[in-house]
């Protein structure tokens, strides 16, 4: 993997659910980015920035798709993977997004990081007919196919997680007093709708709603001032930096909430251990793929597997970091549908092929967590289970949740 300034260059592959290594079908159907030999696959990715913890994600990516290369690709064919570093900043990924699909041709965009990024691309991607998939955001704007029909997340929506922790809070809380950190975006207010979902009973003990801006320096004012509301209960909608700086920050400060952490900021590399683990007993989270700092998950063959793809093909990496698990899980999910394209590689049927997944196992996810698509459910990922921190871990706790459940 060549390293540059504006972004980062690897071929690679890894290994799918399944390689579809076997005799080729009869008829060829390729789209841009494809050849008997290759498939040409874009990203853009916070390689640089305050969401440059979400490189790791894709340096995973770029890692696993070397592995499958290594084993004959897919179908025969090496996944040729541009990933470019647009610093989390919208008019950089409209530029490189433009490059990607203009200059460099390729079949699809995968795992793109960031609402507000994202955002940026949505309607070009769709004017342009190229599959903008999986990506690296929860927020419900991309479970639209009918009016987008070329964008699909991956991960659970932002949305639902909102309210099951809204129902969290009200099926436990005895006096509740609720403060909320969030990210000034689309990211912050599609959780923040969630949870008005979640706490529509009790909305009116929401005491304060204090916001950031992904280019502030720090959120030491907003943790201030929400002690200073007297809320006991803290929602921390912030991405890896920022919810680093008010585990340690609450802690510095000896305020004791009960802590609520979006899933997007609970690694325990990227997050926990740099604002100390002894700051973060007790913070509740939820999950929908397994930390591997879980030793429940230690003789699980997927876990197995997963350690030994890291230890050769990504040994630089820190295996605490979660979007080591999530970069390879989303990496396996887009090889199955690739696979399943055979040799009718076009945009189309990539697409197809993507909203078409039924109750799809795929490493790393928790049990019982399945990928589920259709023509109409542009949601993969749509249930998780709640976790609370404690040692030097998370420890799941209860079923498993969907928007409609009871927490």
């Amino acid at each position: 993997m060549t390293i540059r300034r504006r972004g980062i260059l690897t071929t690679g592959a890894a290994v799918g659910l399944t390689l579809g290594i076997g005799p080729a079908r009869a008829a060829k159907k390729y789209g841009p980015g494809v050849t008997d030999t290759e498939i040409k696959i874009g990203q853009t990715m916070p390689y640089s920035g305050n969401a440059s913890a979400y490189g790791v994600a894709g340096r995973c990516q770029a890692a696993y798709f070397r592995m499958i290369n290594e084993a004959g690709g897919i179908n025969g064919r090496k996944i040729n993977f541009i990933s470019l570093d647009d610093g989390y900043s919208p008019p950089k990924t409209v530029e490189l997004a433009r490059q990607l699909v203009e200059r460099d041709q390729v079949l699809l965009l995968f795992y793109c990081l960031g609402t507000q990024t994202n955002t940026a691309i949505h309607k070009y991607m769709n004017q342009k007919k190229v599959p903008h998939l999986f990506l690296a955001t929860g927020a419900s704007k991309w479970g639209n196919p009918k009016d987008f029909p070329w964008s699909m997340g991956w991960s659970p929506d932002y949305h639902t997680e909102g309210s099951i922790y809204g129902k969290h809070i009200l099926a436990n809380a005895k006096d509740p007093k609720i403060g909320i950190l969030r990210q000034n975006d689309d990211m912050g207010n599609d959780y923040l709708d969630g949870v008005k979902e979640g706490l529509a009973a009790v909305w009116k003990h929401v005491v304060a709603d204090v916001t950031y801006e992904a280019t502030d320096p720090t959120v030491d004012s907003q943790i201030l001032q929400l002690r200073a509301s007297g809320a006991n209960i803290l929602l921390n909608i912030s991405t890896p930096k920022f919810a680093a700086q008010a585990i340690k920050k609450i802690a510095e400060i000896g305020w004791k909430p009960t802590h609520y952490l979006m899933s997007v900021a609970a690694s325990v590399g990227a997050v926990i251990k740099p604002a100390g683990m002894e700051n973060a007993q007790g913070i509740i989270t939820a999950q929908y793929a397994k930390d591997v700092t879980d030793p429940a998950w230690a003789t699980s063959p997927d876990f197995i597997a997963w350690n030994a793809f890291m230890d050769k093909w990504n040994p630089t990496a820190n295996k605490l970091e979660g979007s080591n698990v999530t970069g390879y899980a989303s990496a396996v999910t887009l090889v199955e549908v690739l696979k399943r394209c055979g040799d009718e590689l076009t945009r189309e049927n990539v697409m197809k092929q993507a909203a078409s997944l039924k109750k799809l196992e795929v490493p790393l996810l928790l049990p019982g967590v399945l990928i589920n698509t259709g023509p109409n459910d542009f949601y993969p990922i749509q249930s998780v289970r709640m976790a609370r921190f404690e040692g030097d871990h998370w420890v799941l706790f209860g079923d498993l949740l969907s928007r409609d459940a009871e927490a």
